[in-house]
């Protein structure tokens, strides 16, 4: 019998769409360790030809290189992989170089292209195949963006990446595509665990120009480090960051809900098999692919970008005194639907918030507490009614959630969630994505052997605070959240 691997050393990159970090992690002796080796903000550009709100896909990849030989000289690495956020992408052409920029999914180029995609084939039909949420940034319907403004992009295409994908291509020189950032472009079939040629053809795209994608933990390829001289390898984690976050948070059983809290809040259930039929289609929950054969039947939600923004545009105080003065403002004042589509990309976000604010009839949210305050207890309301429509989906209740990711930290939220869902609450750990993508690369090295194993480690290994529900949100608060929501979904 084989000695077990005593230690073995994984470079996590871990992209947000905020900001990226290389992540060194170390498993010895049964414990998971983290070292933040590099991290750098994701830098965004305005393209010089279309105007379009890109990603510097060129500085990307330089701070990817510059964090992977930081973390080899604080220890000898045995492998990296890539996550990132969901849908966006780069074409390559013939000769392997970029056809046209890597645009952002906030880029608004997509408006009125999901009426354009449904003239062609019904929502109905579209959630029957790809059991996919309908965002209006989904990689279907950016790719019939650039079919009808760009048709040239696509005929000079060989391949399309997702942007993990890109970045295992930048160190290995490999192409691929890997499973759960495919799940995100709603072009993925269901059934098949294959592109779905119908729905390419709606985008634009020939076929061939994405790979059958490969599960999480494949190893891609290798690459050469600059400080050493070693070659590692490669290996594709959860290339979508929440499928890694998911991978690596402590969820004690089925009746146990994820909450990513992050840019954006994804709340959901892990499930061995998919929720694809009515009512999951009405409430729009997806199903995007996890690791290890799960789903993550997931409601996707606007999460504390609308905080960054706020901060941003008063000043950038500290987070700590946001919270604070957040606390200290008055419990339900001002509510708003979070999932308002115009708070994706506004030009002013404060008075987006107050001008949404006043057409609920609420008041109007004035100076950094209030404006804060409204945020999180919109967003806790959103929490209970995602953790609802869970519940009618599944037809029993949920016990407990687990929040993950930086929105991890908010104590005020975290406690607000636990409030308005009238259930148990554990908070951490922090760096979930790059724990999950860590995790699976240590699968595919052998030195942990199953999805269970790995949280296990990650259990032992980091501590998580528990919270216990307070007082239930007044029947009054939770009727004037659910007639924003209606408002909303009547004017959109």
């Amino acid at each position: 019998m084989a000695s077990p691997i005593s230690t073995v050393r994984s470079a996590a990159v871990d992209m947000g769409a905020g900001s990226g970090r290389v992540i060194l992690a170390e498993l010895t002796a049964g414990r998971l360790s983290l070292i933040e080796a590099h991290r750098f903000e994701t830098p965004l550009i305005s393209d010089e030809e279309t105007g379009y709100q890109c990603w510097d896909v060129d500085a990307i990849e330089a701070n990817m290189r510059i964090g992977l030989d930081k973390a080899d000289l604080l220890a000898p690495l045995d492998s990296v992989g890539c996550d990132t956020w969901g849908v966006d992408f780069v074409l390559l052409g013939e000769d392997r170089r970029r056809v046209g920029p890597a645009v952002a999914y906030r880029d608004l180029r997509t408006e009125g292209m999901m009426d354009a995609v449904f003239a062609r084939m019904t929502p109905q039909e579209i959630y029957r195949r790809t059991g996919i949420h309908f965002q209006p940034y989904n990689t279907l319907y950016q790719l019939a963006a650039t079919a009808e403004r760009h048709p040239d992009w696509l005929r000079r295409a060989r391949h399309l990446l997702m942007m993990p994908d890109y970045l295992h291509f930048c160190l290995s020189g490999v192409i691929s595509n890997e499973y759960t950032i495919a799940t995100t472009t709603q072009l993925l079939n269901l059934a098949t665990r294959d592109w779905d040629v119908d729905l390419l053809a709606i985008a634009g795209v020939a076929p061939g120009l994405m790979v059958k994608p490969v599960e999480s933990g494949t190893t891609i390829g290798a690459v050469t480090l600059a400080a050493d001289g070693r070659t590692i390898r490669v290996i594709a984690p959860g290339g979508h960051d929440t499928a890694s976050a998911v991978a690596a948070a402590p969820l004690n059983g089925p009746d146990d809900a994820f909450l990513s809290s992050g840019t954006w809040s994804l709340m959901g259930v892990e499930s061995p098999t998919p929720y694809a039929d009515a009512a999951a289609h009405r409430f729009n929950f997806g199903n995007e692919g996890g690791v290890c054969g799960r789903y993550r039947v997931l409601k996707n939600m606007m999460g504390l970008w609308l905080i960054q923004r706020i901060r941003k545009e008063l000043g950038s105080p500290a987070f700590t005194d946001l919270v604070a003065a957040a606390a200290a403002a008055p419990a339900w004042a001002s509510i708003v639907n979070p999932d308002d589509p115009r708070f994706l990309n506004p030009v002013s976000m404060t008075d987006t918030l107050r001008t949404i604010a006043t057409e609920n009839g609420e008041a109007a949210p004035e100076g950094l507490g209030a404006l804060a305050r409204c945020v999180f207890d919109s967003l806790a309301l959103g929490y209970r009614r995602v953790k609802e429509d869970l519940e009618t989906l599944r037809g029993r209740p949920l016990k407990h959630i687990c929040i993950i990711g930086g929105g991890s930290q908010n104590g005020l939220l975290n406690q607000l969630c636990a409030d308005a869902c009238q259930i148990p609450v554990s908070a951490g750990p922090v760096e979930t994505s790059a724990l999950g993508n860590a995790c699976v690369q240590m699968m595919a090295l052998g030195a942990v052997h199953s999805l269970d194993e790995a949280r296990a480690v990650v259990r032992r290994s980091f501590d998580v605070t528990d919270i216990v529900p307070g007082p239930a949100v007044p029947e009054a608060v939770w009727l004037r959240f659910q007639a924003a929501v209606g408002r909303t979904s009547a004017v959109h």
